[in-house]
């Protein structure tokens, strides 16, 4: 099995569309140029940032395709492999390309609530057949469980295929509990990037984040300084983007950051529903603290 370093800024790619909703080639190739020349540490496409379930497999497939031609190898990547009928992603993980993707992220099974023991087996089954390595994904707010600690360390014990996970749980104690008691050889990842200052002090060694969209350049130095210790010059940048960090959420994933990204000049400021644009007193609020940031 292929190794990926995670070590760093992984940022969550969105889709961007064009008036007609339909998917932005341009706008994309522009973005992962724009990331990869900023220092990204890897790239995340068709994770949760995606609106990946507002996509149809043909559109999932070419967005697929397009980013590992584009990318042509200059930054490893990670795709999205995950649902709530496991033996669909288990289908799904066995047809990942090893030599285009470098691991999956697979988010906690969604909509089902399934026990500990369910979560267990479904990744289980994913570790066994996926051909690259394994990111557990524990969101709650999203997914409506939990992933505990314990379920966690069990899995990173029982499959060397299961190298990390993003932790997006809001628990910084359940986070330290899989920092105190994990291998040397499984990582914990932020998945908040308001926290991933404080997470890495703890630990962790990186994030995947969304701000990183519009900032690769800024928050992956941040990462990095605390990474290397220098906790001072790293606060100073984190500090920087606190405004940013509640605002970009206050009307949802990605909606906040696609608005950052449209007055930027980036995309058109277009989702897919059930996902709407943020409102327009977002908008300037984002608007002004991009302002004052630049």
């Amino acid at each position: 099995m292929s190794h990926i370093n995670l070590r760093g800024m992984g940022v969550a790619l969105i889709t961007p569309f064009k008036k007609d909703k339909s998917v932005d080639y341009q706008a994309l190739a522009r973005l992962l140029d724009y990331q990869i020349k900023n220092g990204v540490d890897y790239l995340v496409v068709l994770g949760t940032t995606a609106e990946t379930p507002a996509l149809s497999p043909e559109e999932r497939r070419d967005i697929k395709q397009f980013v590992a031609d584009h990318v042509g190898g200059r930054v490893p990547l990670v795709v999205g492999c995950g649902g709530n009928c496991t033996a669909d992603v288990v289908k799904e993980a066995e047809r990942v390309d090893s030599s285009q993707f470098d691991a999956i992220l697979s988010v906690v099974p969604y909509y089902n609530k399934p026990s500990q023991e369910g979560i267990y087996q479904h990744y289980s089954a994913i570790a066994k057949a996926s051909p690259v390595p394994v990111i557990l994904y524990n969101v709650p707010g999203r997914t409506g469980v939990n992933m505990t600690a314990d379920t966690t360390l069990r899995l990173a014990a029982d499959h060397p295929g299961i190298v990390a996970i993003k932790e997006a749980s809001g628990n910084i104690n359940q986070m330290d509990d899989i920092i105190k008691h994990k291998s040397d050889s499984f990582s914990v990842i932020s998945g908040d990037d308001g926290i991933t200052f404080p997470l890495i002090t703890l630990g962790a060694i990186g994030v995947i984040s969304v701000i990183g969209n519009a900032f690769p350049k800024e928050f992956a130095k941040m990462t990095r300084l605390v990474l290397e210790g220098d906790f001072d010059a790293a606060r100073m940048i984190h500090h920087r983007f606190t405004d940013l960090f509640s605002l970009l959420f206050v009307d949802g994933n990605p909606a906040g950051v696609k608005c950052l990204l449209h007055a930027m000049g980036f995309i058109e400021n277009e989702l897919r529903l059930p996902l709407v644009p943020t409102r327009i007193t977002t908008y300037e609020k984002i608007r002004k603290v991009l302002d004052s940031l630049n």
